[in-house]
């Protein structure tokens, strides 16, 4: 499991998921999941249009990845966002179709990132990968109080000065970059998984977003080391397991978040009958007087 061929993948995994979990948080935040589902799956694309032509399969992802964030941002303005990703993603896949039809050669490279190949990261692409990766934790940390307003209050972060356009295209703009750093490694369709099901869980466990952030980084972590040591034993897929473990912990996350609440009422509840007890001997007493 730590043999010398597997360092890569370690080193890959971790560095996708805390970059996930860091920016999957704002995901869920900003109620992006449609856009975070649907770049790493339309950017696919840009893979099938580079082996077209002869070019490296990831500049083509990096490229479609960062059009389609500029066209989710450019068409949000005009139209509904929702609408605005469909659209992008429609043309993406239609794209992708075209430029697969024009080659009747197989590629793997091109199929591989649909599902990546952890096991497979060579040190060739473990470089990229840290660089992107910097350069998305790194844009984050200067952009967190603005788009954390933005993401929470766009009224109030409008009437400070906060260009939310702005904010948005900043973010989607992350998110590419995320995409072009993970697809190679987990796969267009896992990615999505990092990016939505640890974030999600750790708003279940606390409203403070230092703390969520931090917990969604943990979670993430926990997916990927768990799923490829699981599969490395059973020789099953990662992909499930990371799928699989991302939906086990959103839903140990909510059972949690509904366990809290009705602890909450009980207790409440309990208050209220404290209060009344109270109320009623001080009434009883006042009238012995």
């Amino acid at each position: 499991m730590f043999a010398s061929f597997m360092i890569n993948a370690w080193e890959a995994a971790t560095i996708v998921a805390i970059v996930a979990g860091v920016v999957g948080f704002f995901t869920v935040l900003r109620g992006a999941a449609f856009a975070a589902h649907s770049l790493p799956n339309g950017a696919f694309a840009g893979a099938a249009g580079a082996f077209l032509i002869g070019a490296n399969t990831i500049v083509g992802l990096g490229v479609f990845s960062l059009a389609g964030a500029g066209m989710i941002a450019g068409l949000g303005r005009r139209a509904r966002s929702d609408v605005a990703t469909a659209l992008t993603i429609v043309l993406m896949l239609a794209l992708g179709d075209l430029f697969l039809s024009r080659t009747s050669e197989y590629a793997p490279e091109i199929f591989s990132l649909l599902f990546g190949e952890v096991l497979g990261v060579s040190a060739s692409k473990l470089a990229p990968t840290v660089v992107i990766a910097v350069v998305c934790i790194v844009a984050v940390i200067f952009l967190y109080r603005p788009l954390m307003l933005s993401s929470v209050a766009p009224d109030v972060a409008e009437a400070r000065g906060v260009n939310t356009r702005v904010m948005d295209l900043a973010f989607l703009v992350v998110v590419a970059l995320v995409t072009t750093m993970a697809v190679p490694v987990v796969g267009s369709l896992l990615i999505f998984s990092l990016l939505i099901g640890p974030p999600a869980a750790a708003r279940s466990f606390t409203n403070r977003p230092p703390v969520a952030m931090g917990l969604s980084v943990v979670f993430a972590l926990v997916t990927v080391w768990v799923a490829i040591a699981v599969s490395y034993e059973t020789n099953l897929p990662i992909g499930f397991f990371v799928g699989a473990l991302s939906a086990l912990a959103y839903t140990v996350g909510r059972a949690w978040a509904a366990w809290q609440q009705r602890r909450g009422r009980r207790q409440h509840s309990r208050d209220q009958e404290s209060v009344s007890d109270l109320t009623e001997r001080t009434t009883a007493n006042a009238g012995a007087r």
